[in-house]
């Protein structure tokens, strides 16, 4: 069995594969991982992974540390099942790697753009040849509504659960249809774009925030919220020979 650990910038998820079936997924304080030890005793893992977008304090290190089984740190050193040819790869996201590896291992041989909706919106695009061609990254949906807010003197600080009209009809509301549908059309408007280079672009997403869509596009769009824990599975099966 492997234990996969995905500590993102706002929660940390712990997860059990046994091959390639997510078994269970808990939520931990990214910061803390006070989950951590009770959880896995109660698995006979083998090996683990753990990628992390935050610098971890030294509770959570020591707990890491603490695990009676061999852990791959992922990193841009870590070999992987695709070609990364960002130019600084030091400094691409462990999160986005890993579902760019999750989607590959559902759609072999296509090209693919994978989206992870969350703290940050990112987006990596990866060519039938599983190269990794490079991305984006923008605020996310809580982010852009906390800015509106922090920003100005006078706009509250509204959130994204609410009325959502065609058309804004007081400040709230179009605070709301600005950003939701500000994403929702930034995202269009990537895939139309790379569909004239790629028309057999399959789109991935996933993450925290759910994207709401109203387009004719959803027919090659996938939603799957624990595609970076699959690709951090995978990433550690191809490395279990190193381990």
């Amino acid at each position: 069995m492997q234990l996969v650990i995905d500590i993102g910038n706002t929660v940390a998820k712990l997860a059990a594969f046994e091959g390639d079936r997510l078994l269970e997924v808990v939520y931990d304080d990214n910061h803390v991982l006070s989950r951590l030890p009770a959880w896995v005793a109660g698995y006979a893992f083998s090996r683990a992974i753990v990628s992390s977008v935050v610098t971890l304090p030294a509770e959570a290190e020591a707990r890491i540390a603490a695990l009676d089984l061999p852990v791959v740190r992922l990193n841009h050193r870590t070999p992987l099942p695709i070609e990364v040819l960002y130019e600084t790869p030091e400094t691409l996201g462990c999160d986005r790697l890993a579902a760019v590896v999750g989607a590959q291992a559902q759609a072999p041989g296509r090209d693919l753009l994978v989206v992870d909706a969350g703290t940050c919106i990112t987006y990596a695009l990866l060519d039938a040849a599983g190269r990794v061609l490079g991305g984006s990254l923008t605020p996310g949906i809580g982010m852009r509504l906390k800015a509106l807010h922090a920003f100005t003197d006078k706009l509250p600080r509204v959130e994204a659960d609410g009325r959502l009209p065609e058309l804004g009809k007081d400040t709230q509301t179009a605070i709301r249809c600005g950003v939701m549908q500000g994403v929702e059309h930034e995202l269009n408007g990537y895939i139309v774009s790379l569909r004239h280079k790629y028309p057999q672009l399959l789109v991935f997403l996933t993450g925290g925030d759910e994207i709401p869509f109203d387009t004719n596009l959803k027919s090659i769009i996938f939603a799957d919220k624990f595609l970076v824990l699959k690709g951090l599975n995978r990433i550690l099966s191809y490395n279990n020979d190193e381990i």
